[in-house]
């Protein structure tokens, strides 16, 4: 049984900063690539920020210079520091692991980030 757990969303104004948080726990044996998706209300999930088990990172454009991915791999740990937030950046935001022991990746439940103007 594998388990993400989200945490860090919330209501920000514009231009406000937030850190998501995303724990794996479980039998999980070896993590490879973590990230992170959002979906906007009526609009399909698109991929936000990965990071491989080596730390190399990689980002959407809407968001590049803004957020930033990193990972503490002792801790089966995932995090977004998400800077300088806009009203395009309402969604839930789902954490994404890929676990190679079961050969699949593994969603968090989400969790809602709001910006206000």
């Amino acid at each position: 049984q594998v388990q993400l757990v989200e945490s860090g969303g919330g209501l920000v104004e514009v231009g406000g900063s937030l850190r998501l948080s995303c724990a794996a726990s479980g039998s999980i044996h070896r993590i490879n690539a973590m990230g992170w998706y959002r979906q906007a209300p009526g609009k399909q999930r698109d991929l936000v920020a990965t990071i491989t088990s080596g730390g190399r990172q990689n980002y959407a454009d809407s968001v590049k210079g803004r957020f930033t991915i990193s990972r503490e791999n002792a801790m089966n740990t995932v995090y977004l520091q998400m800077n300088n937030l806009k009203p395009e950046d309402t969604a839930v935001y789902y954490c994404n692991v890929n676990l190679p022991y079961y050969g699949m990746d593994y969603w968090g439940k989400g969790t809602l980030v709001t910006v206000s103007s």
